[in-house]
């Protein structure tokens, strides 16, 4: 059992923020996210002994993919849409434009950063699912269209489509906000 903990520690431990990452654009909502993320790592660690030297950051994300889908199959109505609180997206867009480096020149360059970041999340949540998963593995997570391909169970094609129609989606979103 001891050498279980070890390995589920060395394996999955460190991937855990991204998990939370993942499954918080997935469930659009974050106490989801969190249970989410619990259930996925007792599956992860059920399944530790199976786990092959592969990418561990593959296999975690992967299994809380596949957790995510059951979970919210399980817990929410299909015709259910999550729309998160506006509040809540404009503090997540000024979080996000905090955390992306310098500081603004002005404050009216802050509010428009603020703005603009807010829109982003905003639009990449009206995305559907398979499109916000390969998006946000993508461009949030960095992870290369091979890893992306064994997460979700498509082929690379697929993968590399889905980018590019979420890609576009974005920009016809976030050009029909600034008319």
């Amino acid at each position: 059992m001891s050498d279980e903990r070890t390995r589920f520690a060395n394996v999955v431990l460190p991937h855990l923020g991204d998990a939370y990452a993942l499954a918080r654009w997935l469930a659009r909502n974050d106490s989801d996210a969190e249970d989410i993320v619990q259930e996925a790592c007792l599956r992860a660690f059920r399944g530790i002994g199976g786990f092959g030297d592969i990418n561990a950051r593959g296999w975690v994300l992967s299994i809380v993919r596949n957790t995510a889908y059951t979970w919210l199959k399980r817990h929410r109505d299909p015709k259910f849409v999550a729309v998160d609180n506006v509040e809540e997206v404009e503090q997540a867009g000024a979080d996000a434009s905090l955390d992306w480096g310098s500081a603004p020149a002005s404050p009216e360059a802050a509010l428009i950063e603020q703005a603009d970041a807010a829109r982003l999340e905003a639009a990449i949540a009206e995305l559907p699912i398979e499109f916000r998963e390969t998006l946000v593995l993508r461009e949030v997570e960095g992870l290369d269209y091979r890893t992306i391909a064994e997460i979700t169970g498509v082929p690379i094609g697929t993968v590399m489509s889905r980018l590019a129609r979420a890609r576009r989606r974005l920009m016809v979103q976030l050009g029909k906000d600034e008319k």
